[in-house]
């Protein structure tokens, strides 16, 4: 008897294109030298706690979102980026996101 193997398509790996582009932002800037990625474990670990985020831990927005949130503070907090400048483009792309029909690309205004 000779059995069949089925091949399942792999789970993606973010929920949300959002989530990869925040994930490959911050590891970029690790790589570039930016930050200790010791530094932004224990920083994104304090943010998840304070944030109580008790969820699964490896997608979702709430987990993505205390992703953001970190790398907003660090950048914040290195002078890479002004609090202000953050929120205001934060708010941007939010409003962006909100209005573009289904299935196009996201754009702010003015690009």
């Amino acid at each position: 008897m000779s059995e069949c193997l089925s091949y399942d398509a792999p789970e993606p790996v973010f929920a949300e294109p959002w989530h990869a582009q925040v994930f490959a932002v911050t590891v970029a800037l690790n790589e570039a030298g930016r930050f200790d990625w010791s530094d932004w474990a224990a920083r994104f670990s304090a943010t998840l706690k304070r944030n109580g985020v008790h969820r699964e831990l490896n997608s979702g927005d709430d987990y993505f979102n205390a992703w953001l949130e970190t790398l907003e503070a660090l950048l914040v907090e290195q002078g890479s980026a002004a609090p202000g400048d953050v929120s205001q483009l934060r708010d941007k792309w939010e409003e962006a996101y909100l209005t573009t029909p289904h299935g196009q690309p996201v754009r702010l205004a003015g690009e």
